[in-house]
């Protein structure tokens, strides 16, 4: 019988490393999820004026609808957004909110999820839709930041065939935000016309910047936006009519710039430029208040940056840095304080009693 000997060291890293890359950071990251409680959210009543449901299905007339993603990174974000708008809507029981997830995931991690939004508002109408993350991260091209190059962001790509065919106008917004007025307002941004989504436009900004010297040096390419007042707007906070988004068939157009993208680099920044390629000059307007953006400073630095001059409805830490990271690490920027009052995780002293 031949002896047994111990394989040399030499044979056995590659299955430590793949063991430290993949394994090792996903198991981390379910442990993680699974000791990261929330407490539970007060209920919040309609006024008498609210029309009333006329049940508790979804897909209920009257019910506004709100779409978001839902991961364990940002869930911290996602749980303070779902309460400011919760708190701040004078119709609260007709809000209902659509959450996508990665279909990647681990179903522990999607159980968790689904269980913490349940435990935290235990009256909330929503619904869980799987997101085939493995599908779109091929079209994905690197950009300035990894946390533009995670799948799910570009969920929102793909709402009108996500959700359930009686939702035909829903509001999507980013997990970084806060909303401090009624997104019911949002939700009534009127659609005319040919206009399948509104957003706040920020015509100031450089719009060629979002566009590489390639694409701005082919001739077919350039042409894209003649006819167009083409202006920068965020796709952290839209409305959307569905029914003409499936219509005008525009996940399809916006995957043709991303495939694109991969032949030939058009752009730079993430999910962004495709919505712009499709529809910038094209969109409803939106008053500026509804999207105070860039409180998380430039996507390299993350430095803190004041409020635009103007009223505010919603507040949105578009950028690198995050609230909820700059107070676990004691270096916050001023507004961030308005943050931290819906942050719902519960403190360690908390979870130990």
């Amino acid at each position: 019988m031949p002896k047994l000997t111990a394989p040399p060291l030499l044979l056995l890293l590659p299955l430590l490393l793949f063991h430290l890359l993949y394994i090792a950071p996903t198991t981390n990251a379910a442990s993680a999820a699974a000791h990261r409680r929330f407490k539970e959210a007060p209920k919040f009543y309609n006024s008498r004026d609210c029309p009333s449901l006329t049940s508790a299905d979804i897909c209920s007339p009257g019910a506004v609808h709100v779409a978001m993603t839902l991961d364990a990174a940002y869930l911290r974000g996602s749980m303070a957004a779902i309460l400011s708008a919760l708190q701040h809507s004078s119709c609260p029981e007709n809000l209902c909110f659509h959450f996508a997830v990665a279909a990647s995931a681990a179903a522990a991690d999607l159980d968790y999820l689904r269980r913490a939004v349940t435990a935290t508002f235990p009256y909330l109408c929503f619904g869980v839709y799987t997101f085939d993350d493995a599908a779109v991260a091929g079209l994905i091209s690197t950009s300035i930041r990894s946390a533009l190059d995670r799948p799910l962001n570009y969920a929102r790509n793909y709402l009108a065939e996500l959700l359930p065919p009686c939702v035909r106008k829903v509001v999507y917004l980013d997990s970084d935000l806060i909303l401090v007025d009624d997104v019911a307002k949002l939700a009534a941004t009127p659609l005319d016309g040919d206009a399948v989504l509104a957003a706040p436009e920020y015509c100031n900004a450089n719009f060629t910047s979002y566009f590489t010297p390639t694409f701005w040096a082919n001739p077919s390419l350039s042409l894209t936006f003649e006819g167009r007042r083409a202006c920068y707007f965020n796709t952290g906070v839209m409305v959307i009519d569905r029914e003409k988004w499936r219509e005008g068939d525009y996940t399809t157009k916006i995957v043709e710039w991303m495939e694109l993208q991969k032949r030939m680099r058009i752009y730079e920044l993430g999910s962004l430029p495709p919505f712009l390629l499709v529809f910038a000059g094209r969109i409803a307007p939106v008053d500026h208040r509804w999207n105070q953006h860039g409180l998380g400073g430039d996507n390299f630095r993350g430095l803190c940056r004041d409020l635009h001059p103007g009223p505010v409805s919603l507040l949105h830490w578009s950028g690198k840095g995050k609230p909820w990271v700059r107070l676990d690490a004691n270096r916050p920027c001023p507004l961030d304080a308005l943050w931290a009052p819906y942050d719902l995780l519960e403190s360690r002293f908390a979870i130990e009693s």
